[in-house]
């Protein structure tokens, strides 16, 4: 049980998992916000008796007036103020998928208004005496059902396919000399198209059944002890009761805010009642913007840094 405590208007939130002390503050009226199906949180205290900081969103997924969706450009990338202008300012942005610097695409799936608009990067090639095989895995991703239920599924896309498919489970990874993955092997016989209004493509996969559940050696997204570094992080979860969470945490910065690892934003989902919780991009690409306004500071020294996509939230009242 968590307790709560509240003061005037704001509700604090205390955590109970050992290593933090972290409490979270409504803020929603210093971004503007005046709809009840939309809540802002920006945290208190340390993490690891160290500095900390971090905003999440709570999202009412009966709030009819507040539409999800996922944006991105074509070979180029945009800041997520250059996105919020380009959105015709919507109450939420933030960046998701990963992405690579030579060609600015997304390397997960991106699905825009129920349409595929970008694919997984699902052979990781080889380094070494593996240069010329490739490792093979499913990405995961969160997306929204027509029934407006959130999912987290591990996904498979292949450029000729207008849809995306998935499993609810991780693959166990394998390596071959093929840089595509053949969706006809029996390996691939669970696998199911998936039917949703957006989605957003990251991982590893932080929360599973409410119960930490991180499966990073499936995904491969993080190499050997990098897991345990903290850094900006970006990380969406829902709750039992449907409701989304979008969590964004400023890091890299002495003595402001250390970031966090997988494990302190998965407990940091759990202790906030999830029951699923992924990854998303983090580092220098974590911004979050409510109103138009920065949550987080951004860890580039530069400041926002261009991404190729971002998942936003428009408020029919506004």
């Amino acid at each position: 049980m968590k307790k709560l405590t509240l003061i005037g208007a704001s509700i604090f939130i205390f955590s109970q998992f050992a290593f933090a002390q972290i409490s979270w503050k409504e803020v929603s009226a210093e971004y503007g916000v005046t709809n009840k199906g939309f809540t802002v949180y920006e945290s208190a205290g340390t993490l690891a008796d160290s500095a900390f900081r971090a905003f999440y969103v709570k999202i009412d997924k009966a709030e009819k007036s507040l539409h999800m969706d996922a944006d991105t450009t074509l070979y180029r990338r945009l800041t997520p103020t250059q996105f919020y202008e380009k959105l015709n300012h919507p109450l939420l942005v933030v960046n998701c998928s990963f992405f690579e610097f030579k060609n600015n695409t997304n390397v997960n799936i991106i699905v825009q208004k129920g349409k595929l608009v970008a694919h997984n990067m699902q052979g990781i090639p080889g380094k070494g005496k593996d240069t010329l095989t490739y490792l093979h895995v499913l990405n995961a991703a969160i997306g929204r059902k027509a029934n407006k239920n959130f999912e987290i599924n591990y996904t498979y896309t292949d450029s000729s396919l207008l849809e995306s498919y998935y499993q609810t489970y991780p693959l166990k990874p394998y390596r071959d000399s093929s840089s595509k993955m053949n969706r006809m092997e029996a390996r691939f016989s669970n696998l199911k198209p998936w039917k949703v209004n957006w989605a957003v493509g990251g991982g590893p996969v932080l929360l599973k059944n409410g119960e930490v559940n991180i499966t990073n050696n499936e995904e491969h997204k993080f190499a050997g002890k990098a897991i345990l570094d903290r850094h900006p992080r970006t990380a969406m979860g829902y709750t039992k009761d449907g409701d989304l969470i979008v969590m964004a945490i400023q890091g890299r910065m002495k003595g402001i805010a250390i970031g966090a690892t997988l494990n302190d934003i998965a407990m940091l989902f759990k202790d906030l009642g999830c029951e699923g919780a992924i990854n998303l991009d983090g580092g220098g690409s974590s911004c979050m913007l409510v109103n138009g306004k920065e949550t987080i500071k951004p860890s580039d020294p530069t400041g926002q840094r261009p991404v190729p996509a971002v998942f936003y939230v428009m408020d029919s009242k506004q």
